[in-house]
C-alpha cells in the first residue's frame, strides 16, 4: 500500500511540475530576489571563533575577566629590528609615526619609545613624578646613544615590552578603544587607515616595519576568509562544469547545471542573510560546497533524461520518468547527504550549529532547485542530439565496469584482504594522530602577517595572550605584600617557560617604584620588605600618577590583580603542560579559602575549545551513523542490510583517519568536519547500488549473482560520475590559503574517492559472500520507500498519464 502512495506521489509530483511551468519558474524567480534582497544581512565575523558553549565554564571565567578588566585583545604592535633605526632622523621618524596614531578616535592610547617616562622620587614633597626619556625629540647621535643605554641597562620594567634589549628590536604598542574592538570600526582603521600610514612610512624611511597583535590579525585573517568565498566559487564552477561538460559533450546541459547551482549559491547566501548568521571560516565554505554537491544532482537527473530519450524518443515521458524515477532516490541521497551536515546543529558548539543548520537548509534547496528546474528547461528545449548522447557508449567507461565486474567475481578474497590490511595499517596510523589547539596554525603561512606573527615570536615570545587573574576576596587586598610575593612567585615560573613572555603585572610596577625608591638603581628592582613597602606605598599614595600606572594591572576596588603574558603558538601538548604547572603552582601558592585564581585568556579559550571538539566529533559522527542507518532501516526493512552498507562506507573514514596521523595532518576544527560530511555524502552511493540491487533482485526471480553483477553494471557508470566530480570539486579547497581547508579539501576528496572503490568493490562482495544471510525475500520484496519504482507494464496507460501531462 506505502509502495502504491509512493509511486503515485511521485507521479502527482511530474504532473504538477510539468503542468505548471510557468508558475514555478515566477516562484523560483521571486524566491531568489527575496533571497537576494536578505544579502544585505550577511555579517562577516570580527573576533575568533567560540568553539565553546556559552555556559561553558570555560567561557564563564573568560567573561568574568572581561567584566573585571575590559577587553584584552585590543593591542596592535608595530614592531622594527635594523640598525639604521638607530639614526637621529629614523629615529625621530618611528616616534613621529606612533604620535600619528594618537590623533584616530579608534585609538585609546599609544605608547613608543617616545612615551616612556621615568618614575623618579621627589623627597621634598614625598612622592613619585614621571619624567620622560625623551623631552622632546632626538637632537645628535650622543643623545641617541644615551638613551639606548639608559633604557636597555637601567630599566628592566620595560624590557621586553617595548625593546628587546639583546636584539635591539623596537616596538610601538597601539591600543584600540575596547568598544570597537569587535566591530566594524576596527576593520576600516585597520585596512584603510593603519596600513596605509605604515605602508607610506616605510616607502619613506627604507625600514621594513613588522605588525601584528590580535586585532591586527582578526582583520587580515577575516579579509582573507572574503576574498577566498569569490575564488572557491569560481573554481568550484569552472572545475564541476568543466568534467560536467566532458563527460556529456554538452554545452546546453552544462549550461543548466550551472543555472542551478548558481540559483542555489544565491538561495545560500541569503539563508545565511535571513538568519543573520556571521560569515566565518567554516560558513564561507557552504557555496562551494552547495556547487560540488548540486552537480551530482543534475548528472543523475540529466543521465536519466537521456537514457529515457534514446530508449524510446519521447520527450515528455522521458522527463515524467525522470522525476517519477530518479525523483525518490535524489531525495533519499540529498536527505542523508544534509543528515551529515545536521548532526552538528546538535552539538552544543555555536560554530558548529550555524555550520549545519545553514548547509542542511542549502542542500535540501539545491535538492528542490534541481528537481524543478531541470525537467522545466528541457520541456522548452529541442531533443537531445545524437552527440549529446554518445557518452551513454563510451568504451573506457565500459571497461572500467568491466574491471569492478571480474574484481567482484573472481578477487573476492584479495578484496577482502586488501579490506582488513588498511584497517589495521589505518588503526596504527590513527594512534599518531594529535590535537592542534593552535589559533593561528590555520591561517595562511604565505602572507605577510603571517610572517609578522612568527617575527614577534622571535623576539617577544609571543602575541596570544594568557592572562592569570587573582581575586583576593577583599578590597586593596592587591597591595598587601604577601599577594605580591605570591604573584611574584607565579611569575617566576613564567619566567623560566620558554613558551611565555615576560609577564606584565602590579609586581614589576611595584619592583619599579623600588627602583625609583633608591634613585634608579636597577640592582634594587625587588620587591620591597615590610619596611620598606610601607615607605613606597607612602610615596605612591601621594603621586598623581599612581592610579594612571596601576589602572590596567589592578582593578578599581584593588580586589582584583592580572598578570599578562604571551604565549607562542606551540602544540595542544605543550599548552597542556603549561598550563598544568601554572595551575599547580597557583594551587601551592595560594590558599583556595583566602584567594580565587584563575586561568583564562584567548588561546587558552581556543585550545579548549578545540579540545571541546573533538569530543563532539565522536557524537557528530555516531549521529550521523545512526540517522542514517535509521533510513536503511525504514528504506530496506532488514538490520542485516544495515551492517551490510555501513561496512563499505565505515572502512574510507579509518583509512582517512590513519592517514591524518602518518601525515602529521592534526584533530582541529576545520579538519574535524571531515568524517561526518564525507560520510553523509559517500553513503549516496550505497543507497544507489542497493535500491537498484532490490528492483533487479525482484526482475531476476531472486537469483544474487545476476542482480549484483546487473547493479553493479547499471550503477557504476553513475556512481563513477558522481564521485569524480565530487573528488574535484572537494579538491578545489586545496587552493586555499588556510591550511585548513586545504586538508579539508584534500581528505573529504580521498575520503570518496576511497567511498567509490568501497562501494564498488566491497559493497557486492558482501552482498555474493552472505547471500543465503542477507536475500530474505520478505524482508526485500516490500520495502518502506521504493526508491527506484519499477518499470511500468502497461505502456498504454503511461502514453495516456503523459498525454494528459502534456
Amino acid at each position: 500500500m506505502f509502495k502504491l502512495f509512493t509511486t503515485g506521489f511521485w507521479e502527482a509530483v511530474a504532473r504538477l511540475i510539468l503542468r505548471n511551468k510557468i508558475f514555478i519558474l515566477i516562484v523560483i524567480v521571486l524566491a531568489t530576489v527575496f533571497f537576494s534582497l536578505q544579502w544585505k544581512h550577511m555579517r562577516f565575523t570580527y573576533t575568533e571563533a567560540n568553539l565553546l558553549p556559552d555556559e561553558h565554564e570555560v567561557n564563564l571565567v573568560y567573561n568574568n575577566f572581561l567584566e573585571v578588566f575590559g577587553e584584552e585583545g585590543n593591542l596592535i604592535v608595530l614592531g622594527v629590528k635594523d640598525s639604521s633605526l638607530f639614526t637621529v632622523q629614523q629615529f625621530n621618524a618611528w616616534n613621529k609615526l606612533a604620535d600619528s596614531f594618537k590623533e584616530f578616535d579608534e585609538v585609546e592610547t599609544v605608547l613608543s619609545i617616545k612615551d616612556l617616562q621615568k618614575l623618579v622620587k621627589n623627597t621634598k614633597k614625598e612622592q613619585f613624578e614621571l619624567e620622560p626619556f625623551i623631552q622632546d625629540s632626538i637632537s645628535s647621535i650622543d643623545q641617541l646613544n644615551d638613551l639606548q643605554k639608559e633604557l636597555f641597562k637601567k630599566y628592566p620594567f620595560y624590557d621586553n615590552f617595548l625593546f628587546n634589549a639583546d636584539s635591539k628590536t623596537i616596538r610601538t604598542a597601539i591600543y584600540l578603544k575596547k568598544d570597537i574592538v569587535n566591530t566594524a570600526a576596527r576593520k576600516d582603521f585597520i585596512i584603510e587607515d593603519l596600513e596605509t600610514i605604515v605602508n607610506s612610512f616605510e616607502q619613506k624611511t627604507g625600514l621594513d616595519v613588522r605588525v601584528s597583535g590580535m586585532p591586527y590579525i582578526r582583520t587580515l585573517n577575516s579579509q582573507n576568509i572574503v576574498d577566498e568565498i569569490g575564488l572557491f566559487i569560481s573554481a568550484a564552477l569552472l572545475v564541476t562544469s568543466l568534467i560536467f561538460f566532458l563527460f556529456f559533450r554538452s554545452f546546453r546541459a552544462t549550461f543548466i547545471s550551472l543555472i542551478v547551482v548558481c540559483i542555489g549559491v544565491m538561495w545560500t547566501f541569503g539563508i545565511l542573510g535571513l538568519l543573520k548568521y556571521e560569515i566565518t571560516v567554516l560558513t564561507a565554505l557552504i557555496p562551494p560546497l552547495i556547487i560540488v554537491i548540486g552537480i551530482p544532482n543534475c548528472i543523475f537527473l540529466i543521465n536519466k533524461y537521456q537514457h529515457e530519450v534514446k530508449s524510446h524518443g519521447n520527450k515528455v515521458k522521458s522527463l515524467q520518468r525522470v522525476i517519477t524515477k530518479i525523483g525518490n532516490a535524489t531525495l533519499m541521497t540529498n536527505v542523508t547527504t544534509a543528515s551529515g551536515f545536521a548532526t552538528f546543529i546538535l552539538t552544543q558548539s555555536k560554530l558548529l550549529k550555524e555550520f549545519g543548520i545553514v548547509a542542511s537548509l542549502s542542500i535540501l534547496a539545491i535538492f528542490i532547485l534541481c528537481l524543478l528546474i531541470i525537467p522545466i528547461i528541457y520541456t522548452f528545449l529541442p531533443y537531445p542530439k545524437a552527440r549529446h548522447l554518445e557518452h551513454l557508449n563510451k568504451r573506457w567507461i565500459g571497461g572500467f565496469v568491466d574491471w569492478m565486474e571480474r574484481m567482484v567475481k573472481h578477487k573476492k578474497i584479495t578484496i577482502y584482504v586488501t579490506g582488513l590490511v588498511l584497517i589495521i595499517v589505518s588503526m596504527i596510523g590513527i594512534n599518531k594522530i594529535t590535537i592542534s589547539g593552535s589559533l593561528i596554525e590555520d591561517m595562511p603561512k604565505n602572507k605577510q602577517f603571517f610572517k609578522d606573527i612568527r617575527f614577534f615570536e622571535n623576539e617577544f615570545n609571543g602575541i596570544m595572550p594568557l592572562e592569570i587573574m587573582v581575586d583576593t576576596k577583599r578590597k586593596k587586598g592587591v597591595m598587601k605584600l604577601g599577594t605580591l610575593k605570591r604573584i611574584n612567585e607565579v611569575e617566576e615560573l613564567i619566567f623560566e617557560t620558554p613558551e611565555l613572555s615576560k609577564p606584565i603585572s602590579v609586581v614589576s610596577l611595584v619592583k619599579y617604584s623600588k627602583q625609583a625608591y633608591y634613585n634608579g638603581n636597577p640592582k634594587y628592582y625587588q620587591l620591597p620588605t615590610s619596611q620598606e613597602n610601607s615607605f613606597i606605598l607612602s610615596y605612591a599614595k601621594n603621586s598623581n600618577s599612581e592610579v594612571d600606572l596601576l589602572k590596567n594591572f589592578v582593578d578599581s576596588t584593588g580586589q582584583y590583580a592580572r598578570v599578562t603574558t604571551f604565549m607562542k603558538d606551540i602544540g595542544t601538548d605543550k599548552m597542556e603542560r603549561i598550563q598544568e604547572n601554572l595551575q599547580n603552582k597557583i594551587d601551592k601558592v595560594f590558599p583556595k579559602e583566602r584567594y580565587d585564581v584563575t586561568l583564562t585568556g584567548k588561546a587558552l579559550v581556543f585550545q579548549k575549545g578545540t579540545k571541546y571538539l573533538v569530543r563532539n566529533l565522536v557524537i557528530s559522527l555516531s549521529l550521523a551513523i545512526f540517522l542514517i542507518s535509521l533510513f536503511m532501516a525504514y528504506m530496506f526493512r532488514s538490520f542485516r542490510m544495515i551492517i551490510v552498507s555501513l561496512i563499505p562506507n565505515l572502512l574510507p573514514l579509518l583509512v582517512t583517519a590513519g592517514l591524518m596521523g602518518y601525515l602529521g595532518v592534526p584533530i582541529k576544527p576545520s579538519t574535524i568536519l571531515v568524517f561526518s560530511i564525507a560520510f553523509g555524502i559517500s553513503v549516496d552511493d550505497t543507497i544507489h547500488f542497493l535500491a537498484k540491487y532490490r528492483q533487479e533482485l525482484q526482475a531476476n526471480h531472486w537469483k544474487i549473482r545476476k542482480s549484483v553483477y546487473a547493479a553493479l553494471r547499471e550503477t557504476g557508470v553513475s556512481m563513477f560520475y558522481t564521485s569524480i566530480v565530487l573528488f574535484f570539486g572537494f579538491s578545489v579547497f586545496t587552493i586555499s590559503s588556510f591550511g585548513g581547508t586545504v586538508a579539508l579539501g584534500a581528505l573529504v576528496s580521498a575520503t570518496l574517492l576511497f567511498a567509490m572503490l568501497s562501494n564498488l568493490l566491497l559493497l557486492p562482495s558482501l552482498l555474493l559472500s552472505l547471500e543465503r544471510n542477507i536475500a530474505n525475500k520478505e524482508v526485500l520484496r516490500e520495502p518502506a520507500i521504493n526508491i527506484i519504482p519499477e518499470e511500468d507494464d502497461d505502456e498504454d496507460e503511461i502514453e495516456n498519464k503523459e498525454e494528459n501531462i502534456s
